[in-house]
């Protein structure tokens, strides 16, 4: 691909500029690459909340087992 060819080309209609802006948008997002989340970070108040190696478990029942003393 040279620097003068064009990346995309309309083969049918004549969009106006507000649906050309609109494509190029959406082709521009399609095609980077997508960020990581950055990781949450918990306070040392939340932690002590928490018991030493208690995870939340999904699945059915997970939120009565949530509330009960282990």
């Amino acid at each position: 691909m040279s620097a003068e060819e064009p990346l995309f080309r309309i083969v049918r209609g004549v969009p106006n500029a507000e649906e050309l802006a609109a494509l190029v948008g959406a082709i521009v997002v399609r095609t980077r690459p997508a960020a990581a989340p950055a990781p949450v970070a918990v306070s040392a108040w939340a932690r002590s909340g928490r018991p030493a190696g208690a995870t939340p478990a999904a699945g059915p029942g997970a939120w009565r087992a949530s509330g009960l003393p282990r």
